[in-house]
């Protein structure tokens, strides 16, 4: 049987083989805690502060998964430092990066309101991030369930532990009133 191209398995790839040395993960991601409950109340809290500034509505906190301490926090601010790569997980995880002194963060969970987009979810595998834990499905550019499953792909060096759809109705509540608001305000 000849292999498909290379362009086809960008969007449906083949079955993941075993690879030497490479582990899969361990399966279903255990239920949101009671600490991610919190850190996702306090990123819901930054996507507001983003939409007040006129920014789309997603916040992220970087917290070690053990203790809870709040290593670094964001929300989107694009439109603010004109800056494509201005995105709430970009920033927060920059901060912990900094707090931390290492650019690894085996030992920490970021919560965001929305699901990753392929920059960030390259960064989560980047910075070794524990485990992700996310509110809203992105299908339009979410890269670790709805389009891609970059952040614990098997293929790749690092995978995080994956934890989906985490007060998701409030977070996509505040994303679909965002841009409501933004249409109306256009006159679309």
């Amino acid at each position: 049987m000849m292999a498909r191209p290379f362009w086809m398995r960008l969007f449906r790839p083949e079955p993941v083989r075993a690879v030497p040395g490479v582990h899969a993960p361990a399966g279903p991601a255990a239920p949101a805690t009671e600490l991610d409950l919190r850190m996702m109340a306090r990123a819901l809290d930054l996507a507001r502060e983003a939409a007040a500034m006129g920014e789309v509505p997603v916040g992220a906190v970087v917290y070690r998964t053990a203790t809870g301490e709040i290593l670094g926090e964001g929300f989107n601010r694009r439109e603010v430092d004109k800056d494509p790569s201005s995105h709430a997980e970009f920033i927060a995880i920059q901060r912990a990066c900094a707090a931390a002194r290492d650019w690894r963060l085996n030992d920490c969970t970021l919560a965001v309101t929305l699901e990753p987009c392929p920059m960030c979810a390259g960064l989560i595998v980047n910075a070794r991030i524990g485990r992700l834990v996310y509110g809203a499905d992105d299908p339009k550019a979410g890269a670790a369930r709805s389009l891609y499953t970059l952040a614990d792909d098997r293929r790749l060096n690092h995978r995080a532990e994956v934890i989906t759809g985490v007060r998701a109705e409030e977070a996509a509540g505040l994303l679909r009133a965002f841009f409501r608001d933004l249409r109306r305000g256009r006159g679309v």
